[in-house]
This record gives C-alpha cells, structure tokens and sequence, in this order.
C-alpha cells in the first residue's frame, strides 16, 4: 500500500506539471496587457510600467515567468494581486469557505443519493423507482440558476427557515442551503448511479449464493450488494469535490458567499493572472489528491482490490 501511495504520488508530478503549465500559458498568452489593463484610463509612467513588469515578471521570456511561478508554489509564495495584497493572504481567506460549502455539498448529495439510490434499485420497476427517476431528470434539466434562486426565494424570503445571503463567518447554518443547491445537480446523478449499480448487482452470482447461505437480508443488502456499488459511486464523488470547488461561481454569486469562485470570477474579469493561476493550481491539488483517495477507497469497497 505504501509503495503504490508513492508511485501515485510521483505520477501527479508529470500531471500537475502539465495542467499547471497549460493554464499558466493559457492566462498569460492571451491577448492584452495587464500592466495597461491595471492601468485603465489614466497614463502611467514608464518607471511604475518598467517597476511592475519587472514585479510580475512580465518582462522575462514565457518559461523564465513559469519557473518563477514553480519557485514560488514551491516555497509557498503565490505572488502578489494588483490590488497589493499577497495571493497567499486570498487563498487563505476563500479556500477553507469554499472547501467547507463543498465537503457539505458531498455529504448531502452523497448521503441522500446513495440512501434513495439504494431503495430505487431495491424496488426496480415499482412506482418508487420510476418517481424517482422523474425527480431526477427533472433536477438535471433544471439550471443551477434557477434552483438558487428558488431556494434563495423560498427558504430565505418567503418562510424564513434560512439566510438569504451568507456572512464573511459562513457558518454551518448559513452554507446550508447553498450547501443542498450546489449538491443538488449531483445528488440526481449520484441516485441514478446508485440505483442502476444496485440493479445490476441484485442479480449477480455471489449475491444468489449470499442468499442461499442463509444471510439476512440487511447483510445481503449492505455487505455485499451496497458495498459493490459504491466503486462507481465513489469515483464520482471524488472528481465531483473539485468540481464543486471551481463550479461554485453560481451559488456563491447568488448567496454572496465569498469563496473561491466569486474571487476567482472577480480575477479574471480585473485581468489579474497570478490570482487566476494561484486559485487553479490549488483546485488541481485538491482534484489530484482526492482522486487519490478514492483509488484507496477502492481496496476498502472491494476486498478483490490489492495494491501489491
């Protein structure tokens, strides 16, 4: 086990490597300046032009900017915004908010879609099953948008069981509701994942032979039914946290939630690349690391799973 964490590990090397330098050029190869940008209308003088190239390394060859940039992930100095402030200080503020409203989003959709998963492909074909696939194409239809602000309207405005806005101390109350919009569009995709891996699996052999050995029913159902189908489950949570974390530009637009995604939306309309850049480095860190985690969870799920 341990070797393989290792080899997993220097195998994210090559791939962070190559995400961080596609986005780096991406960011900073696209047409305009950010120097006149930051500038507006106002005429700035060759001096404080020449002082923030050189600042940014805006004045050095392209892989002379990415090296420095790899020099400062390295001893943890992501540069500093146009704005004066240290990125470092940015990350540091939005991350733990974003990261809380997403492991909160995971457990909602990942508890609710597995439970009602798990009763849907129990009872394939009843009426339970066929109004829970409806719910669920009907929750996949529906814009993330729309179910914001509906829940914003209803909880917050009209019945007063939530916050309408989130504070800058983004409780566990608070993030909620946000919380169940953002998990929402998973919620249907993880119930849908669930419910047709229990189906397959009703019928598979060593379930027929579970059976014929006397178990009980709730072992049957737990042990060897519901533990088997969490592999497609649990891949899909895992690359669904990061996807949280960079599609939470919505929820946190509508709630006032200020995470990663409203400063990450306000970086790249002000034209700042080392915020943009510093903020995608850290989602493709916490995207490599939990699916990590969840190729570990594989030998948990399924005891046929060894790493040797």
């Amino acid at each position: 086990m341990a070797w393989y964490v290792v080899r997993r590990l220097l195998q994210m090397i090559p791939v962070f490597l190559g995400a961080t330098l596609l986005i780096y050029a991406m960011v900073f190869l696209i047409p305009g300046d950010p120097i006149a940008a930051l500038a507006g209308d106002k005429p700035m003088s060759p001096a404080v032009e020449a002082q923030l190239r050189a600042r940014y390394h805006l004045d050095q060859p392209f892989i002379v900017q990415y090296l420095q940039y790899l020099k400062g992930i390295v001893t943890f100095d992501f540069g500093t915004a146009f704005s004066g402030r240290p990125v470092r200080d940015e990350l540091a503020r939005a991350f733990p908010i974003t990261l809380k409203l997403a492991l909160m989003a995971v457990v909602i959709e990942g508890g609710f879609g597995v439970v009602f998963g798990l009763i849907a492909g129990l009872r394939k074909g009843k009426f339970f099953d066929s109004t829970l696939l409806v719910v669920s194409l009907v929750i996949i239809a529906v814009p993330i948008f729309v179910v914001g602000f509906l829940a914003q309207f209803l909880l917050g405005v009209k019945w007063g069981i939530a916050p309408v806005t989130v504070t800058g101390n983004a409780t566990f109350t608070e993030l909620l509701a946000p919380a169940f919009v953002l998990g929402s569009l998973s919620f249907a995709y993880v119930l849908r994942l669930t419910r047709n891996s229990v189906a397959e699996n009703m019928s598979a052999d060593y379930v027929r032979t579970a059976t014929a050995k006397g178990l009980s029913r709730p072992r049957v159902v737990v042990v060897h039914i519901l533990r088997n189908s969490m592999i497609p489950v649990v891949t899909f949570l895992g690359a669904d946290l990061g996807a949280l974390m960079g599609g939470a530009i919505v929820t946190e637009g509508i709630f006032n939630i200020p995470g990663v995604g409203g400063t990450l939306f306000q970086a790249i309309v002000r034209g700042e690349p080392p915020t943009v850049v510093s903020f995608v480095t850290v989602l493709i860190v916490i995207f490599l690391i939990s699916n990590l985690l969840v190729d570990l969870l594989y030998a948990v799920l399924d005891p046929r799973i060894r790493y040797v």
